[in-house]
């Protein structure tokens, strides 16, 4: 058994398991994704992992279902070769929005996902903000919001939700902190937006987990500029970037919007100029070196 670490890759990001790899200098794992003619997956290991530490890098961004197969059949194929310890490195974890029983006759998905990573053979799972009070992918953006030196800067959670990873946040960044309420005054009418704490005069700068539709960030957006901000920025962890996301982003006041890449970005991501992105590779590498080495995670995030 030789413990011997080793990385391998899905479809769903290529770019960010290379760069992992990059840091760690060490080599991609050989193995094969194929589809036969009726869209079935097909993954073969091209090389021995007896005995070895195996990473799998595949965030469930979109084709989510597609990129889940993908993973839960590379799993499989690792058990079945003996590989010492497999641990699915998935920067986004689709699914774990829906974490909780909110409404009657619904399942818990996240529970279920996870319940199908055991089952095929996962030991760990490294993943980054989950769709909770969690600020482990933040660092980056703290990062690079600390260089722009914005002044008069406040962070706003777009709901109540948020409001821990917000505050955390601009605890970090040394600014205020304001939320935005929201609610229906009934079925398909527009949300009422009302700003909970002093934004006049104020840069602002929204941070969420995940921008989906971005429907939510436009509004908290406009909400903020008629309370009186002066300028609107916003990060997330997680473009999804679905449906009209990016045309709304387009159309927005607001000034910039960054991101990380643990979801590869779509073509019209990739061409609004509104849109920045920041990698998270080096601190996913630095946690799979910790988990290999068996040394503290945490202290990444000291």
């Amino acid at each position: 058994m030789s413990n011997e670490l080793k990385i391998f890759g899905g479809t769903a990001n290529t770019a960010l398991t290379n760069e992992i790899c990059e840091y760690l200098d060490c080599e991609l794992g050989k193995s094969s994704v194929t589809r036969f003619s009726d869209g079935e997956i097909y993954f073969q290991i091209l090389e021995n992992v007896r005995g070895a530490d195996v990473f799998i890098v595949q965030p469930t961004c979109p084709p989510v279902d597609s990129n889940l197969i993908e993973l839960f059949l590379m799993i499989d194929a690792f058990k079945r070769a003996s590989a010492k310890r497999i641990t699915a490195v998935l920067p986004y974890f689709g699914y774990a929005r829906q974490d909780r029983k909110d409404k009657p006759r619904v399942p818990i998905s996240s529970k279920v996902v996870s319940d199908l990573l055991v089952a095929s053979g996962t030991d760990r799972l490294l993943t980054m903000d989950l769709h909770a009070p969690q600020i482990q992918g933040f660092f980056s953006l703290v990062e690079h919001f600390q260089k722009l030196n914005l002044t008069n800067l406040t962070v706003v959670s777009p709901d109540a939700g948020g409001v821990e990873r917000a505050r955390a946040f601009a605890k970090r960044l040394n600014a205020e902190l304001a939320m935005v309420n929201k609610r229906r005054i009934e079925a398909n009418v527009a949300q009422v937006m009302n700003v909970i704490g002093d934004v006049k005069g104020q840069t602002c700068l929204i941070a969420d987990d995940i921008i989906d539709t971005a429907g939510t960030l436009v509004k908290t957006a406009e909400a903020l500029l008629n309370n009186g901000a002066t300028k609107v920025y916003a990060c997330c962890t997680h473009p999804v970037l679905s449906g009209p996301a990016v045309e709304r982003i387009q159309n927005s006041d607001l000034i910039e919007i960054v991101v990380t890449n643990t979801i590869p970005l779509h073509n019209d991501a990739r061409k609004c100029r509104k849109i920045s992105v920041l990698s998270v590779g080096k601190l996913l590498a630095q946690a799979v070196q910790s988990i290999h080495e068996e040394t503290s995670v945490s202290v990444l995030f000291i």
